[in-house]
């Protein structure tokens, strides 16, 4: 009887010491190394911002932030690996408008709910997109640009990096908000479309800043407008959409950091308060502004309504220029 009290006893003891066990590993986080997954291929301006936080935050959470590129499907497969780890904190992953507003919006079949399998952390940075042209096509401003498209409906061409990519969903947004008519052609990724905006086989591209502002320096494609809150210092003559009537075209490029859903809120507070402290690191800020970027550090509140919001959007573009991938 002394021995079953005793078994007894234990078996209570450790039922009731499991929860402060979680709670407790929540409070020691993180006492291991965190993966960091980028939906992308290396090189790209998702995975540097990608690494460039991994660094920093390694340094301000304690422990080192491993980058794993799980490139695929547009993001899909590797933010599906983020939905579907445990959450424990140890598996991160970096949304993008691309991951978190376009593919939703135009994925019957994706492997997860962008909203619910989520816990945003926070949006760590936004990238303006441009609109280039190729210095053949006789158009000197935006202005000029969208009068010579009425002129000739349908006869310029935008590249894309692909259908339902940014650059294309830019493109039919520019279209709706101009009230221009510009064929389409798909590339797989942007280089291809860059490569081929620059040899004149296409007239136009719609792109993250990163990539084509080397061009433009160098007088090889010509800026109509910038996607950005303000001018970028680089360009600083080329106006905004917003400043050339085109308010709705005049969303930038985000990049931020999620957790699988159900991350305990100790966590959350854990990372963010992290990315606050490193997007205030004078040499993130450098880094971020060399590529036309400035860093964000909303709150998780924040940045499940700008998911929200982005998902909307690219719904509704979707369903005027009827983009769908099956």
């Amino acid at each position: 009887m002394q021995r079953r009290h005793v078994i007894l006893g234990l078996t209570l003891a450790a039922a009731l010491a499991a929860p402060l066990t979680a709670a407790q590993a929540q409070d020691a986080y993180p006492t291991k190394p965190i993966r960091l997954v980028v939906p992308f291929p290396p090189g790209g301006t998702t995975d540097i911002v990608g690494r460039l936080f991994a660094d920093k935050l390694g340094q301000a959470l304690g422990q080192t932030v491993v980058v794993e590129n799980k490139a695929g499907a547009g993001g899909s497969i590797g933010s599906a690996q983020v939905a579907s780890s445990e959450p424990d904190g140890y598996t991160l992953g970096i949304a993008t408008v691309s991951t978190h507003g376009i593919n939703p919006a135009i994925y019957h079949n994706l492997p997860f709910d962008a909203e619910k399998d989520f816990t945003p952390i926070s949006n760590l940075a936004a990238v303006p997109n441009i609109m280039v042209i190729n210095p053949k096509v006789p158009a000197k401003n935006i202005s000029e640009f969208i009068a010579l498209a009425k002129k000739e409906p349908g006869k310029l061409a935008y590249a894309s990096a692909g259908n339902g990519s940014v650059s294309h969903m830019m493109g039919e947004l520019f279209k709706m908000a101009s009230g221009t008519d510009l064929m389409h052609v798909p590339y797989r990724g942007v280089g291809p479309a860059l490569n081929d905006t620059l040899a004149g086989q296409v007239d136009v591209l719609y792109d993250n800043l990163p990539s084509s502002l080397p061009h433009v320096q160098a007088g090889k494609l010509v800026a109509m407008a910038v996607a950005a809150p303000k001018r970028v210092a680089a360009l600083p003559n080329v106006p905004t959409f917003a400043e050339a009537g085109l308010e709705a075209v005049n969303d930038s490029s985000w990049f931020g950091l999620v957790g699988p859903g159900n991350l305990p809120k100790p966590v959350v507070d854990k990372l963010h308060a992290a990315v606050v402290e490193v997007s205030a690191d004078p040499a993130v800020v450098q880094r971020l502004e060399s590529l036309g970027a400035a860093p964000v550090a909303n709150t998780p509140e924040e940045y499940a309504k700008q998911i929200s919001a982005e998902i909307a959007k690219n719904k509704r573009i979707a369903k005027e220029a009827n983009v769908k991938i099956d």
